[in-house]
């Protein structure tokens, strides 16, 4: 499948209605076919105050869209070591408090380490290894899965530090983001920061306080709302924006970058493009571990080793489309909006990156209707 002019067009008319109708400030979007980048669009302000046009270079935190780059972190550094995502995580990890998992386990969601009853500072790593070494799964492995969304950082940059002696983020700048030339970094280095866009919250409409996951979200006590405060720290979309969290490198959630870079990561992804992510880590990437009702999202989803997919109903088709109309087709939203996914079937990559978050934990419509225009002629 090419992508045509015509599929291009109405993939920029829906991004340029988003400044029209729904409130965009700052936003850029990429996409790449076959190792070729196709569009790459910024527009509009990288503050309210429209201090700094926002531009194609742009850089803007990206929440868990940094998952999927930190998973075949871990996954090219396993390799390194002769390791893969079979392998038990104790064999690296002796004190990991889940007996028989495995990295493909870890990746998927599927630990049971959600939540910690141990209070750790999501900024010290040190303490939350401690609180995850010290927790009781809240599940037995086998029994489902449930969406990591913030100690899933430590649970792949401890595995990292003990195969490579550096940290995440540091091995993926030197292995992976340096040698494709990728404006994506877990860890952002000081001469980077002036072009750091500022994020502003989103306010909750009625579809949003409507939803159960919202409501287990904002209720005090709540399994949903524990995970998301797990560890403690950066809660407030303010945090986001300043300098220390750009450059602590937090695997989870703390990505900074351009859409291009995303993007083009996801090429190398699919294997679009030559680059370090063998055969075999792309296929982990790329094929599911988890899939079923998620004890945190509170919603069916699938998951890959660090990838999310759009999960089926019992006649296999598609619940969701956040990925497009390919079941091979795999990425990860961010909070906010920020979007990034791979659909090997095509050669297709996508990236959506912007400063004016939405509430939805999952891509909501300024997003899929990119998404939608994309595909739309497959």
């Amino acid at each position: 499948m090419a992508v045509c002019s015509s599929v291009l067009g109405k993939v920029l008319e829906v991004f340029e209605r988003n400044f029209r109708d729904r409130g965009e400030l700052g936003a850029s979007i990429s996409i790449w076919w076959n190792g070729t980048e196709m569009i790459s669009r910024g527009h509009g302000w990288c503050e309210r105050e429209q201090l700094r046009e926002w531009t194609v270079r742009t850089l803007v935190p990206v929440y868990s869209a940094t998952k999927v780059p930190a998973a075949a972190s871990l996954l090219l550094a396993l390799e390194s070591r002769g390791l893969s995502a079979e392998t038990p995580v104790r064999e690296v990890w002796p004190a990991f408090p889940v007996a028989g998992a495995r990295f493909s386990h870890l990746l998927s969601h599927q630990c049971g380490l959600a939540v910690l009853d141990q209070k750790a500072g999501v900024l010290e790593h040190a303490e939350v290894v401690a609180a995850i070494e010290a927790q009781v799964p809240a599940w037995k492995l086998g029994d489902g899965h449930g969406y990591h969304p913030r100690t899933f950082g430590a649970l792949v940059d401890e595995p990292v530090r003990r195969l490579t002696g550096q940290a995440l983020g540091s091995f993926w700048r030197e292995k992976i983001a340096a040698p494709l030339g990728l404006d994506f970094w877990i860890g952002l280095p000081e001469s980077e920061w002036p072009r750091v866009a500022r994020l502003y919250p989103g306010k909750a409409g009625k579809d949003d306080l409507a939803d159960a996951f919202y409501k287990q979200l904002t209720t005090s006590g709540t399994f949903t709302r524990r995970a998301f405060s797990s560890p403690r720290g950066l809660h407030a979309i303010h945090e986001m924006n300043e300098p220390r969290v750009w450059s602590a490198g937090l695997p989870a959630l703390g990505g900074v970058g351009t859409a291009s870079a995303l993007a083009k990561f996801y090429q190398a992804a699919i294997g679009s493009i030559e680059s370090p992510l063998s055969p075999a880590v792309r296929q982990s990437l790329a094929t599911p571990q988890s899939s079923g009702d998620d004890r945190v999202l509170l919603r069916p989803t699938t998951f890959t080793c660090g990838a999310q997919q759009d999960p089926l109903d019992e006649s296999g088709c598609k619940v969701r489309h956040i990925y497009g109309p390919s079941l091979a087709a795999f990425g990860h939203p961010g909070a906010g909006g920020s979007h990034a996914l791979g659909d090997p079937a095509s050669g297709i990559s996508f990236a959506y990156v912007m400063n004016q978050m939405d509430l939805s934990v999952m891509p909501d419509v300024k997003c899929l209707e990119m998404v939608d225009a994309l595909f739309s002629e497959i």
